[in-house]
């Protein structure tokens, strides 16, 4: 069996983006930006072995990993793991988007 990748959808690319630049900018650093973004890379990782440990969401084939303050919306197959959305769980649900 091959070893499953991360793919990260444009959608949750801008949205990580927004998320790290956010802190970048209201701390006046990055530092914090870099801690987030390897906590939410070593939480990725262990989903290559374990990539049922998400939560079932309302999509059937989306799971949903929380990360301290976030959820990564993700699906996956034998060849790889998509994550399809980050989500600030302290944001309004209503305009959440998964897919």
């Amino acid at each position: 069996m091959a070893k499953r990748k991360i793919i990260w959808s444009h959608r949750a690319e801008i949205k990580l983006f927004k998320i790290l630049e956010f802190y970048a900018e209201r701390n006046k650093s990055r530092t914090y930006s870099a801690k987030l973004y390897q906590r939410l890379n070593k939480e990725l990782r262990i989903l290559l072995k374990q990539p049922d440990v998400g939560l079932n969401t309302e999509i059937e084939s989306v799971r949903g990993l929380i990360v301290d303050d976030y959820i990564l919306f993700y699906e996956y197959d034998n060849e790889k793991i998509i994550v399809h959305s980050i989500w600030d769980c302290r944001q309004d649900s209503d305009d959440l988007r998964i897919k």
